[in-house]
This record gives C-alpha cells, structure tokens and sequence, in this order.
C-alpha cells in the first residue's frame, strides 16, 4: 500500500465515522476500566497496570471488547486511557508508551472481526475509538505528554480520537489543537468530566462556553462523560439548542457513570439499574445525542439495555396516510358496536378497565382464577373492559389473544357481550407483515380493540436463550397503519383486503402515555403523533402523584385520557415501585404505610389509596379509570365499588 492508499483510506474512513453519527445514534462501549477491575479484583498499580494488559494479558482486554459487542455496542475504545507517558512512567513503565497504544488499538480491531464473524455481528461496520484521558500533575507541555501515544494511535490508524475525562478546559482544547495538528488526524470527540454544583446546579464548566471553545480547537463532536446520568442529560438538554449544534458544525455525545448513591427512604441505594441506563440512552438521543455509551461501572448488561431501547426507537417503516381511492377510515359509528367500552367512550361517558396479565406457565388454575374476576367484573357491571397486557416487563408470558380467547371458551358469550376486551400490541416481537398477520387474526376473532405500545427490550434471566427484538415499527407507526389502512379496507400495501362491499376493520385504537416520564416534554410530543396518526384513546400509566397529569392539560382537550391507578399493597411494595425509571411515589404515602406494621392494616392502606385516587379521577372529568392490581387481583371490585360509592 502506497502512502497516497494509506491516506485515501484513512479519509474514507473518517468521513464513514462522522457520516454515522450524521445519519443516526451509534452505540459506543462501557467502561473499560471499571470491567477489568470487577474481572481481576485489582485497581491499575504498579505490576497491575491495565493499559500494560493490552500486552501482558490481551485474553483479559479482548473478554471486555467482546461482551459489549455481543450487548450490542458499535464503537469500541482502545485500552489506553492512561497510556501517556507521564503516567506510564509513575506506574513504573518506562519505554512502552507506543507498544501499548499500537497493542491496544489492534486488539479492538481483532476483537470486532471475530464478533463480525459471527452470525450476530455480520454486516454492519463497527469503529475503534482511541481512548486518550488526562495527564495528573504537572507536564513539561502538551507534546511532550502525549506526542508518542499520538503517534501511536494514528499509526494504527483509529477511527476517532476520544478525549475522555477531562476537568480543565484550557488544557483540552491544547490537546485538541494538538492533534489537529497532526498528518492524518481522524475525527477528534472531546469529552470532559462536568457536573453541576449546588442547589442550583450551577456547571463547574459553562456548557455553552464549552462547546464554542472545543469546536474552535477542533472537535467534531462534543460531550460529557464520567459524571451523572442526570448531568448527562442536563448536559445535552442544555446545549442541544446551542448554535454550534443546530447548525451541525459539531455533534452531541454522553457516555454517563451508572450512577450515584442518594436517599431513598430510610436507606442509600442508587436508581441506576440497566433498565434505567436502557431508557436515559433513548432520552439522550431523543434530545440529539449522536454518540452514546458508558463510562464508570457501566458493563456490557448496562449496553445491552441501552441497545434495546435505542432500537425501539428506530421505527424502519415510514407509514405514509392514504392518498387514492380507498375507502374513508372505519369512525365512531362503526366502533361504538366493538363493546361496552367502545360504546361508552364514543358516547363520552366514564369508562373502567381492569389490566389483566397473562400467565408465564402452564397451571390451568391461573386462568380458571383468571376467569373468575372476569365473571365477577362482568356479572357486577363493575368494568366496561379487561386489557390484556403484551409481554409486559419484555418477560415472555402468553400472548394476549390467546389468553382472550381462553377467557371466552371458560366464561362464554354470554359473559363476553357484557364486557370488552383490549389487547395490548408490542412492537417489540413482530415485523412488519406479522404485525399485519395478527391483527387480522384479532378481527376475524371478536378482538376488536386494540392498545399500541412500541414496548420494552426484551428482559430475561441470564439462563434464559439470547432474544432480539424486532421493532419493525413504533406505537405511532402501527397506529398509523392500521387507522390509514386496515381500518379503511387496505392491507399495508394498499391491496383490498376483499371483495365484499365492505372489507374494513374497524379497531378501537388505545396507546399511552407515562405522566412521570423523565422527558415529560418529549412523551406529549410522541402522544400527539400517536392521536394524529389515529389513536381513539390514551391509557396513562399509573401516577401515584396526580399533579403529574397537569402535563396534559392541553391534550385533554381534544383526547379521551383514562388514567391509571395501581393498587399498592406495602411500603415494600412502594419503595420497588418509586425505584422504576420515571416514577415518582410521593413521601405522604410512604408515611402512610409506615404508620403501620402488620401486612394486612398496609393492604388496607393502598385499598384506601386506590379508591380515592379514582374517585378523584372520575371528579376530575377524566374519561377513565385504568385499574391495575396485579398482585391483589381479588381486590379489584373493592377498589371500583369504593369508587362508586
């Protein structure tokens, strides 16, 4: 290869990096440190030093590079965080600055070309990130610092070069003007260690400033890393509107720690779980992160929850509306004959739903119970319908129609004309033509009403097969399809689906919405898509604090809402809630259990709560109450009587 080759290649390269990022999220790594110290037991010392592993134990780094690519990471960092030469040299390393670099990029190189030999990591292009961090103490100057590592790097020819953890400003953008300097430079993302201080969350570095100053010096892309995941996202809410970034001249990127420790209750936990990492990742790319991944304590577990809910984000379907000769979309006249539900709620009067869940076993009396509280809701005239939830959780359990259909072989119809039943539909599990496939099985079966959710990744015990999730389409995406198309008489590529007079479907269409969701601005803004696209009504989740549907003041105008209410048996029970991402249970109700000991008077609390949380609902003017108790089943006709009366 020619220099000249060397130097095409090289910008190729760099232009597939930065055309990534342009052109949607890219998932980076965790950390690299904080992953060898859980593996070895040891921090990086003298005769331990991590960066010297790239060479002494290259089996240990290549084990950390593969599990975030297995978890879903598309970028990896190089192993060479501190492999500058000051501190090599305080670790007692003399001389190996540019044999580690080179080890270090070479052994991210091989590690994504045996995971792209595989069947999972086939076809897509994965990028190494050279990994530079801070120099601790004095230096000489910038160049004596990292003149070698930098060499080594660009020998090898990274992708990118991250700049990670940095706190001072002036000596970032030297070290950026540093390497912009250099022949062949790749992309260059800067990263630096803000936070914010204080009561006020005042930033120890202005995020404005700081991002004018990185670009000047010669950044491509611009973030934070090793702080908060709140920071993280202060951070990029923050200088998302800066001019810098709206005019695309540098891109966002957030690559957080799992958390920190605060006071929750009576004790010191932290709400960072990979669930909650799963969901802050597409928050930050809903806010125009371009670049996401982790730093300390976040592992490949963390990744793989990142990777789940950034894809279900990516809808690959673009549903257009109709625009030539189909039939008018199936209204409210057709709708209001689906069920007591349907009924009361095109005729804007108050309706009740009971979530139901389906069983994850075989045991025949779960839906002999099951069964029983469908009776006693129906035979009572206590709700209007049972919703059936869709792998709830992203656990697998029985599928909501077939779970329906047993409902109606036990009770039968004469139960089933007094109650409607809603399924839920994920999209999580099916592509585009089996979304089609099922939701014409649910009409030729009596299930007429059907609740949108995009879902969540899919959750299960380390024993349990590798699943993936599909997300051919979003909740809007499969309202949209089936108000546009099915429900005016077209399948989704607008071909009859029959030659009768009439061939539409005439769904019900529910989606919801989380009132205590951590971007609340971000989820109305999805919830007017989804009523836009077609959507009948919205079923919020449960909030505990009723002030958090102030948020939909305005959509309450123009949408019928049933709110939901779940029943809480404990302070136990409370405290599991309060620590799910988005979820915010009020300290009055944690006094209001801790008043008593025993499990019975603490039942009779979160009765007592439900039942005034509805009739607040059903005062309020809201359109519904959505009841959930799925570990007191029993007590559902308690808590609507109780509302009723």
């Amino acid at each position: 290869m020619t220099m000249n080759d060397s130097v095409v290649n090289q910008s190729d390269k760099k232009n597939r990096f930065l055309e990534t990022l342009r052109s949607g999220v890219l998932l980076g790594d965790g950390a690299t440190g904080s992953f060898l110290f859980e593996l070895t037991g040891r921090l990086s010392e003298r005769n331990h030093v991590y960066e010297a592993l790239n060479v002494d134990n290259a089996d240990l780094v290549r084990q950390v590079h593969l599990a975030h690519l297995q978890a879903g990471a598309m970028a990896l960092k190089t192993n060479t965080f501190g492999a500058n030469t000051p501190t090599l040299e305080r670790l007692g390393i003399h001389g190996r600055t540019g044999e580690l670099n080179r080890a270090g990029v070479r052994l991210a190189r091989e590690s994504i070309s045996t995971f792209s030999a595989s069947e999972r990591g086939a076809a897509q292009e994965r990028f190494v990130l050279g990994s530079v961090g801070p120099v601790s103490g004095a230096i000489k100057s910038v160049e004596q610092a990292y003149g070698e590592q930098f060499e080594a790097l660009l020998a090898e020819r990274v992708d990118a070069l991250v700049f990670e953890t940095f706190e001072s400003l002036d000596h970032a953008t030297a070290i950026v003007r540093l390497a912009r300097s250099l022949p062949n430079c790749p992309p260059i993302i800067l990263h630096m260690a803000i936070s914010q201080r204080g009561r006020e969350g005042k930033w120890n570095i202005d995020p404005a400033e700081y991002v004018r100053r990185a670009l000047e010096a010669g950044a491509s892309v611009v973030g934070v890393n090793c702080c908060a995941p709140w920071e993280a996202e202060a951070f990029i809410r923050t200088v998302k509107t800066a001019p810098e970034v709206v005019s695309g001249s540098v891109m966002l990127s957030a690559m957080p720690n799992a958390g920190g420790f605060e006071r929750i209750g009576h004790r010191y936990m932290s709400r960072v779980n990979p669930e909650f990492m799963g969901r802050l990742a597409r928050t930050l790319s809903e806010d125009g992160a371009r670049l996401i991944g982790g730093c300390c304590e976040v592992h490949d577990g963390h990744i793989r929850e990142m990777d789940g809910f950034l894809k279900s984000r990516r809808s690959a379907v673009e549903v257009g509306s109709i625009t030539t000769g189909q039939l008018t979309p199936a209204g409210s006249a057709e709708k209001r004959g689906n069920g007591p539900f349907s009924k009361k709620l095109f005729n804007d009067e108050f309706v009740v739903s009971v979530e139901m869940l389906p069983p994850r076993g075989t045991g025949p009396r779960q839906l002999t119970n099951k069964a029983e509280i469908v009776r006693t809701l129906a035979d009572g005239g206590l709700a209007d319908a049972i919703d059936v939830t869709d792998g709830s959780r992203g656990i697998p359990l029985m599928p909501p129609g077939d779970l329906i259909q047993s409902m109606k072989d036990i009770v039968g119809d004469s139960i089933t004309d007094r109650i409607e039943f809603i399924t839920h539909f994920t999209a999580r599990d099916l592509n585009l033509m089996a979304v089609q496939s099922r939701l014409i099985g649910y009409h030729a079966r009596g299930i007429h009403n059907v609740l949108f959710v995009t879902g969540d990744p899919p959750k299960m015990s380390p024993t349990y097969p590798r699943s993936t999730a599909v997300f051919d389409l979003d909740s809007a995406g499969m309202i949209r399809l089936t108000h546009n198309r099915l429900n005016a008489g077209v399948d989704f590529g607008g071909q009859s689906l029959g030659r009768q007079a009439d061939p539409k479907t005439h769904f019900t269409i529910g989606t919801g919405f989380e009132p205590e969701a951590l971007d609340t601005k971000g989820e109305l803004a999805k919830l007017e898509r989804k009523l836009a696209a077609g959507a009948d009504y919205v079923m919020t989740q449960p909030a505990f604090d009723m002030a958090a549907l102030s948020s939909l003041a305005d959509v309450r105008n123009h949408a019928r809402i049933i709110v939901g209410v779940l029943l809480l048996t404990s302070y136990a029970h409370a405290e599991r809630f309060a620590q799910v991402p988005g979820v915010r249970v009020p300290q009055e109700i944690f006094d209001r259990f801790a008043a008593f000991d025993s499990d019975e008077d603490q039942l009779k609390v979160g009765l007592e709560l439900a039942i005034a949380q509805s009739r607040r609902i059903r005062a309020d003017g809201w359109a519904g109450l959505y009841l959930m108790a799925p570990a007191t089943p029993h007590l559902v006709a308690d808590v609507i009587s109780g509302m009723r009366a």
